[in-house]
């Protein structure tokens, strides 16, 4: 017996299988791009995401999928799927890197319980509205892109809590705020009614299970969102523990047994279990250092040389694509005290897509200050990687702010596995970094969903199946670096004026 568990992420499809232990079995990934017909827009078909799932399923051996139980999901957090009546997609799917509703967050009347972003759910909901009345009036669905998986596959029209709570359309609990869709004129039937996160929401219908290899009639879960499925995959499970992934943006993560207050720049949305979570999200991290590297023309092995100074004879291995998580696999061990420092005069923000925590301000944008002739492109890959790291501590100070001590953090995500970038994470958070043994975290978490969704496990089974950790890097208290962070926040403060119109408070 066995569990899959079904990652649909922005730039690829996961899909895992654990076995009754919890343990994984067998992984595949495809990968996909997105599509851009306008400037700021991010969009999808999800055909090209049915694809990606045929393919991945194709790939893990008929004998384990023989065995699977029960399907758990995890999505993409904030995006859109409108489907008609017939559940047939009415458009492509909008995600969350989509800015094309970024003038119409005006909409939402402060105090809101949490940050309002362009790319969630609420705004790219209210822009449909305004400027496509064809895509809303043929509508009878607005799901997120992990719910509408689980419906092509035969499963129910529900969602659960940690992805409804993130559309700015509910409150911070999950529920659907009538009174908010109605003053955006959003009609409420569109949106499917919740169920936690590890509830039975439907069985895989006999055309899906013919088409991925599956037995028909298996158990779906309800699912969550990819964020509190890597916390769940990856073992935070009391409240405290505190979670660091690293992809194309980056996530904090500290779970609580309770609402926390809210905090300007922060999240607090419901976890895949029945706790809750601080988070603080932050959008540059893998899409800033990989607009960078193309820029300094490097391929991903000779960026991790340059700026990590590591020698030609120390072998890099194969660096597939172009991809954040590529060099993280290709990485290696040698002694991070190799990393050479950034000159004390070069700074870069990597505000390129805009920033949420703690900013909040969709206009923010990057580059370097500090440039003189004697720099180089090693220099400049230098700089971008430690201002991606103190963005990640603007984040991380954020939640200290809100009460929450944070001395340690496991850590999760591609782009966090060779040893000089986990030591400088380390140095430049202020934290221990322990490494979970679990590469596939939220597909793993999606699995688990899928176990209790059928009866296999309960939710007190859920520290029984935390994956081991190892402390990987501890902060050597840096005060050079200490001070190259208070000029990084020093200069977004005097720089955010140039960027035009003002930060969301």
């Amino acid at each position: 017996m066995s569990f899959l568990g079904i990652d649909l992420g922005t730039g690829s499809l996961k899909a895992a299988i654990v076995d009754e232990q919890g343990r994984e079995q067998a992984v595949s990934s495809v990968a996909y791009a997105l599509d851009t017909p306008h400037a700021g827009w991010a969009e999808i078909d999800v055909k090209t995401w049915w694809s990606a799932l045929a393919d991945a399923m194709a790939r893990l051996p008929q004998a384990l999928r023989d065995g699977v139980r029960a399907i758990g999901f995890s999505g993409q957090m904030h995006g859109v799927v409108l489907l008609d009546a017939s559940g047939a997609a009415v458009r492509p799917a909008m995600l969350w890197p989509d800015s094309r509703a970024v003038d119409l967050l005006d909409a939402w009347p402060e105090p809101q319980p949490n940050p309002v972003s362009p790319g969630m759910a609420g705004p790219l909901l209210r822009w449909i509205v305004l400027h496509e009345p064809g895509s809303a009036h043929r509508t009878r669905w607005a799901l997120q892109p992990k719910d509408w998986l689980r419906v092509a596959l035969g499963g129910a029209y529900v969602t659960d809590a940690s992805d409804a709570c993130a559309t700015a359309l509910a409150n911070p609990a999950g529920e659907w705020d009538a009174a908010l869709l109605a003053r955006l004129e959003i009609p409420r039937d569109w949106f499917a009614p919740s169920m936690p996160s590890y509830a039975a929401a439907g069985t895989l219908s006999a055309q899906a299970a013919q088409a991925l290899g599956l037995r028909a009639g298996i158990v779906l879960a309800t699912g969550a969102a990819d964020t509190p499925c890597a916390a769940l995959g990856s073992g935070l499970v009391r409240a405290g523990d505190a979670l660091l992934t690293t992809g194309t943006g980056g996530q904090i993560v500290v779970l609580a047994s309770d609402e926390p207050a809210p905090l300007k720049g922060l999240h607090c949305y419901r976890a895949a279990s029945d706790h809750w979570y601080r988070m603080a999200a932050m959008q540059n991290v893998g899409i800033a250092l990989e607009r960078v590297r193309g820029w300094l023309s490097y391929e991903w092995a000779d960026a991790y040389r340059q700026a990590f100074d590591i020698p030609d004879n120390v072998a890099m291995g194969a660096v597939p694509g172009a991809s954040f998580s590529a060099p993280a696999r290709a990485g290696v061990d040698a002694a991070p005290q190799a990393a050479p420092p950034t000159p004390p005069s070069l700074t870069f923000l990597p505000y390129l897509t805009g920033e949420r925590t703690p900013w909040l301000n969709p206009q923010a944008r990057g580059g370097w200050l500090g440039l003189s002739l004697e720099h180089t492109r090693g220099a400049m890959m230098r700089a971008a990687f430690e201002g991606v790291a103190f963005s990640l501590r603007a984040g991380l100070d954020a939640i200290r702010a809100s009460g929450a001590p944070v001395t340690a953090l496991k850590l999760a995500g591609g782009g966090s596995v060779d040893a000089r970038w986990r030591q400088l994470l380390a140095d430049a958070l202020d934290v221990e970094l322990h490494a979970v043994d679990c590469p596939n975290a939220a597909p793993r978490g999606a699995a688990i969903l899928g176990g209790l969704a059928c009866g296999h496990w309960q939710t007190r089974d859920l520290a029984t199946l935390a994956p081991g950790a190892t402390r990987v890097a501890a902060p050597r208290g840096d005060a050079a670096l200490a001070e190259r962070y208070a000029r990084f926040v020093d200069l977004y403060g005097r720089v955010e004026p140039w960027f035009g119109g003002a930060p969301r408070r």
